[in-house]
């Protein structure tokens, strides 16, 4: 029965698989699904900011504005939680809350199917924050200062400190990726379930929610992106 309620959106990705083998492209497996959907949001990355950067300041736009909107409030929250140096860290965090946003909301789009709705893509974006402010603390700190802080601020509690380091800083990637993952999976499906009892109607309401809920999950994911790295290169700052 289940199964029977998600036959629409099934029926209609699977005819865009068929038109896709049509073309001679191959590229269509459903094991992959999250795969191609993150190659349809880099292509449309590509293409949108090639063009738009030709035509940026010539006359303003309705994607201008709102881009220009969304560039100062990441700047002035990467400047205002990370502090000093805050213009290294902002490209990736830019770059990161661009993706996760266009992914939440792809699923909302009929025969397409948001790339965080997967473990496999939430997870990427999180081990790539977890490597990426371990990377930097030991850049600003050297291997051995960045280390230290993991035994606590006395040598005899190190025994007590490390375990718990290590586990909570292990915890930060799987909280990331399981968060944004059970958010974005949960409105995607239950979505695709009112559209099969009241087609149209009934889940409009509850798609406008689910592109709320897709940007507070950014702002969230983000923000302790924010939180992670300025941690990592505070203690330099501290000495």
């Amino acid at each position: 029965m289940f199964e029977h309620k998600l036959g629409y959106v099934e029926w209609l990705t699977a005819r865009f698989y068929a038109f896709v083998d049509g073309m001679g492209w191959h590229l269509a497996h459903k094991p992959l699904d999250h795969v191609w959907m993150s190659v349809i949001i880099f292509l449309f990355f590509v293409a949108f900011f090639g063009i738009w950067k030709k035509k940026y300041g010539i006359y303003p736009t309705f994607a201008q504005q709102t881009l220009e909107v969304y560039f100062s409030f990441i700047r002035n929250m990467v400047k205002d939680m990370i502090g000093h140096g805050w213009e290294r860290y902002f490209p990736l965090i830019g770059t990161l809350g661009l993706f996760i946003l266009f992914s939440n909301l792809l699923g909302l789009i009929p025969i397409f199917k948001s790339p965080t709705s997967s473990m496999n893509v939430t997870f990427a974006c999180a081990i790539t924050v977890f490597v990426y402010y371990h990377a930097q603390g030991i850049r600003q700190q050297g291997l051995l200062k960045y280390l230290k802080h993991f035994a606590g601020p006395v040598w005899w509690l190190a025994w007590l400190f490390i375990p718990v380091e290590i586990i909570g800083h292990i915890s930060r990637p799987l909280s990331l990726s399981v968060r944004l993952f059970g958010n974005i999976f949960g409105e995607d499906t239950i979505i695709a379930i009112l559209f099969m009892l009241v087609p149209f109607f009934v889940p409009l309401p509850l798609m406008c929610l689910a592109i709320f809920t897709s940007l507070v999950q950014t702002l969230v994911f983000v923000m302790l992106s924010c939180v992670y790295i300025a941690g990592a290169v505070a203690h330099e700052e501290s000495h």
